[in-house]
């Protein structure tokens, strides 16, 4: 006869701490690579690099954060999430704090793009990804969406005060207070950060347990699982889709909209309250995706995710045109949208590929993302440059949006309806 864990009792169930913790981890994460974008005015006029130049080296940090994830994926499986956590905390540190001292264009690739993007590779949407499949059957989706906020909140808590640090004390002293933060959540994380339920003694939570049954396969190693999923339509349907949104994103608003907003004359702490209204309405609407996700078709929640996004991007050129009265609309509507993408792209990859596949599966998926977020960082500056402004780059990133949203309805239909058969052997 079928029983379960209990969803709620007289004791706090482990994996609602995990959850925390993971939500600490991955808003430190956030607010790591959200500094970047306060630092391209200041590196322009301390060292006169060009924003081409400070480009590429986020550009390069954005696609090692996506590329690792896969990789991460395999090692928290083989040494556990809390020793793969601990040791990318302690290099994103050190590697922030180092970045004080860069005076050449080196060594800015070296710390910002290399070092830095190594470890915001490791607590990566990944991470939420393994933590809600490992810890919880029951409202998972609802778990899922609350961590891929996160990513926001990072934003939220850290943009408006790295900008307000920057003007006041220097760009040097708001990267150290990022290096601070990580040293803190270095010290929860060695204090509360389990791996499994097992581990406390408990089942997931919410889990239905069942007579005794015959294990599952161990999930794949990363080149092999890679090798399974581009056999089938959904993972390009997936992959194609979230390389879309790493580029409306974290690639294009995300690295660049300080500096527009700079362009047009409007302040960067100002631009910077503009992306932690963003946050805020983020947590909202991701954390709403997953309660959607769990109810409803993620084919036709992402048909509506990118095509809003898509309409946004086409009016931003003449709302930053029109000042800081309209952005502050463009927030509310583009923060309700920027990762609600989540929650039903990683069901449809469970669905796919298998639950002990998806952290890895949906580690390549989210390496698609951030492949999108590099070029479009890189792509911005380069036609920021270019062209003097950003109009292009906007336009661009909309068609794309659109064209996104339509494969849902049209191609996606079939290739996600089914199931790559599991594999013999991992």
């Amino acid at each position: 006869m079928a029983t379960s864990t209990p969803a709620a009792g007289s004791r706090l169930h482990y994996a609602w701490i995990v959850a925390a913790v993971t939500f600490l981890v991955l808003l430190i994460t956030a607010g790591v690579r959200a500094t970047p974008g306060v630092l391209i005015v200041p590196l322009e006029t301390e060292f006169g690099w060009s924003r081409a130049l400070v480009s590429a080296a986020i550009a390069l940090n954005i696609a090692l954060f996506g590329l690792i994830g896969p990789f991460a994926a395999s090692v928290m499986q083989r040494w556990g999430l809390r020793r793969v956590v601990l040791a990318a905390l302690a290099l994103l540190a050190a590697a922030v704090a180092l970045s004080t001292q860069i005076r050449n264009e080196w060594q800015l690739v070296i710390v910002w793009g290399v070092l830095v993007g190594a470890g915001t590779g490791v607590t990566s949407m990944v991470l939420a990804a393994i933590v809600a499949t490992r810890w919880f059957d029951a409202r998972r989706g609802v778990v899922l969406g609350a961590l891929s906020a996160a990513n926001a909140t990072g934003q939220l808590v850290f943009l408006p005060m790295l900008a307000s640090v920057t003007e006041g004390r220097g760009w040097r002293v708001a990267v150290l207070v990022v290096a601070a933060a990580a040293v803190v959540v270095f010290v929860v994380v060695l204090a509360l950060m389990r791996d499994r339920p097992e581990d406390v003694g408990l089942r997931p939570y919410g889990q239905i347990v069942h007579a005794p049954s015959a294990a599952s396969a161990p999930p794949l190693a990363p080149l092999a699982a890679l090798r399974m999923a581009v056999r089938s339509p959904a993972f390009w349907i997936l992959g194609g889709t979230f390389f879309v949104c790493g580029a409306s994103t974290n690639g294009l608003i995300g690295t660049h909209l300080i500096a527009a907003c700079h362009d047009y004359g409007i302040p960067q702490l100002r631009s910077a309250q503009l992306l932690a209204a963003m946050g805020i309405f983020d947590i909202l609407g991701t954390t709403a995706s997953g309660w959607l996700s769990d109810r409803y078709s993620s084919r036709h929640l992402l048909f509506g995710y990118y095509t809003l996004r898509g309409i946004s991007l086409l009016f931003l050129p003449a709302t930053l045109d029109a000042g800081s009265a309209g952005l502050g609309i463009f927030a509310v509507f583009y923060g309700l949208d920027w990762i609600a993408t989540v929650p039903p792209t990683v069901r449809l990859t469970t669905e796919a590929f298998g639950r002990e596949n998806t952290g890895v599966v949906y580690g390549w998926i989210g390496a698609c993302h951030q492949a999108g977020a590099s070029m479009a960082a890189f792509g911005a500056g380069a036609i920021r440059s270019s062209f003097g402004e950003y109009d292009v780059a906007f336009w661009i990133a909309a068609v794309l949006c659109l064209l996104a949203g339509l494969s849902f309805l049209t191609i996606g239909r079939q290739a996600l309806q089914a199931r790559m058969p599991s594999p013999v052997t991992a």
